[in-house]
């Protein structure tokens, strides 16, 4: 595979995951709402693993491509917009710590009882979480925009 191909095929595996990944969280906010079922419980949970298995790709394939494609390690390094796109991923990952801890309680407590729903109190702090997943999120793209415009470059 040429070296065009190669950046190109980590330029798509890249883009792909991370809309997946918006998928499952949009999924979720969908999901996670009042008079949610044990069904959308359960949905929820499975959806969540793969937030987790998504996250690790983008991670690994974003990585690779900073590596092996087109502009070089040196040149991600030395940009901020690079750095804040990684916080950035990092936050939202650390912001989806509590939703995934619910997920699995709300489960758990399901087994234990069939009848164990969620009370309103906990779907709205869940909520809270993952519509602050959704902001920061939304932020990813412009630093990557930025970032690949050459803004934010350290000489």
């Amino acid at each position: 595979m040429d070296f065009a191909t190669t950046d190109l095929a980590f330029a798509i595996g890249h883009h792909v995951l991370i809309f997946a990944l918006a998928g499952v969280i949009a999924f979720e906010v969908g999901v996670v709402k009042p008079g949610i079922s044990a069904q959308d419980i359960a949905r929820v949970g499975k959806a969540d693993a793969w937030y987790g298995i998504l996250a690790v790709l983008i991670l690994v394939v974003g990585f690779a491509r900073a590596n092996f494609a087109a502009k070089g390690w040196d040149y991600y390094s030395h940009n901020h917009f690079f750095w804040a796109k990684i916080a950035t991923f990092a936050l939202v990952g650390l912001l989806s710590i509590q939703p995934t801890v619910q997920y699995i309680r709300w489960r758990r407590a399901l087994k234990a009882d069939p009848a164990a729903l969620p009370t309103d109190g906990a779907i709205k702090t869940v909520r809270r979480f993952l519509w602050l997943e959704i902001f920061f999120f939304a932020w990813i793209p412009v630093f990557a925009a930025a970032m690949a415009r050459g803004y934010g470059t350290v000489q």
